[in-house]
């Protein structure tokens, strides 16, 4: 069967692969005394809190299970209008948000919309493998920037400058960033959005981790600077709904109904169940005890990082959001990857290598993912120096 061409540009999705590796060694026999300690994906180790569970249970016994708009509940855009209200100071109206299948469906839906063949869109390097993929999938072609530490990973509106073509369409960032947890300082968001604005092009920020800043300064949604900025978000990371799928997506008021149109005809409506759970995400309760998650998160941050610069794996940037740490194991040993397998092995934690979110310097890197338990960090750290000693 001949496949279509497209896929020669994706690439498979080497976390999972490495994933799928750390299980098989974890069901070793080797692992029966000391089990695997899994810092490799990104996924909360909280679930959705006792009211979400609740609506969830309510909306399927009253059997409110039908599609919902393409754009989602209307209830729940507007719970999330008012959250930007509550939370960033932002007035975003309703109609300009549409609840998606995941921020995945999300990204995909603003891609198929803004990007035609051969158009190029920039992107930091390193940054999410699937984002460059979504663009990929729109047969647009992803341009991958180096981005260094004294950027704090993060493209620059100098950098959009020199790298913009006539071939460039527009930007896809995302801050907080998977994989470091840096986002970009508010005023230089500033000046890439000026950039991008004044050549014509879009503005495309993943923002799954912005509930999940550390830092006052760089807690603030890239909406702020003007209603032209595409904003993709979801319910997975500081909502604790991973495998919900749902997610959502702020765009112009003239995007909404082409938007519309591309949901409708690829997935219909977001789960109905989930967005009914989703409106008790936004109550008192639940928001208290997503602060004090995000507050958890931040001790295990203050703990892990220091580790690991004491262990020769150098943190360059500290993160100021989401929960992972971008590590430079290069005192350790050439390759990542063969690393992180050798870590697998030897100590029984698995480590995501830099292989897949990039190609400068990412060799060089292994994400670690703290949304795990402060006991098992430190049982983590306390295996990595034995290996490492």
């Amino acid at each position: 069967m001949k496949l279509a061409s497209r896929l020669d540009h994706i690439e498979p999705f080497y976390v999972m692969e490495c994933a799928k590796a750390a299980v098989e060694i974890a069901r070793s026999p080797e692992c029966a005394d000391s089990p695997m300690i899994f810092l490799n994906i990104g996924e909360p180790d909280f679930t959705a809190p006792v009211l979400v569970q609740d609506a969830a249970e309510r909306a399927l016994r009253a059997g409110r299970t039908q599609y919902t708009d393409a754009t989602g509940l209307p209830a729940l855009r507007e719970r999330i209008s008012r959250w930007y209200g509550t939370r960033f100071g932002l007035d975003i109206a309703p109609a300009r948000i549409i609840v998606t299948a995941g921020a995945s469906a999300a990204l995909q839906l603003a891609c198929l919309a803004l990007v035609n063949r051969d158009d190029e869109v920039l992107l930091p390097d390193p940054s999410y493998p699937c984002n460059r993929h979504f663009v990929a999938a729109a047969d647009g072609i992803a341009v991958l920037l180096p981005a260094t530490p004294a950027e704090r990973f993060q493209l620059s509106a100098a950098g959009v400058e020199a790298a913009w073509s006539a071939r460039t369409r527009g930007v896809l960032l995302a801050s907080p960033s998977n994989p470091t947890g840096t986002s970009i300082d508010p005023d230089e968001m500033g000046r890439i959005v000026a950039a991008v604005r004044e050549r014509g092009g879009f503005t495309v920020v993943d923002e799954i981790y912005l509930g999940l800043s550390f830092d006052e300064r760089f807690g603030h949604s890239a909406l702020g600077h003007g209603e032209d900025i595409i904003s993709i978000n979801s319910f997975s990371k500081y909502f604790s709904m991973t495998g919900w799928r749902l997610g959502w997506l702020v765009v112009p008021e003239g995007l909404v109904a082409p938007i519309e149109k591309l949901a409708q005809n690829l997935y219909i409506c977001p789960s109905t169940v989930a967005q009914h759970a989703a409106l008790a995400c936004f109550e008192p309760e639940s928001i208290a005890e997503y602060e004090r998650r995000r507050s958890e998160f931040r001790a295990r941050r203050d703990f892990l990082v220091p580790a690991l610069n004491e262990l020769g794996l150098t943190v360059p940037v500290l993160p100021d959001g989401a929960f992972y740490a971008w590590a430079d194991c290069s005192a350790h040993a050439a390759s990542s990857w063969d690393f992180c397998f050798e870590l697998m092995r030897r100590a029984h934690v698995a480590i995501t290598p830099g292989r897949d979110f990039g190609r400068h310097d990412t060799e060089h890197y292994l994400r670690l993912s703290y949304a795990s338990s402060m006991e098992h960090l430190r049982e983590a750290v306390e295996r990595l120096r034995g290996a490492l000693s």
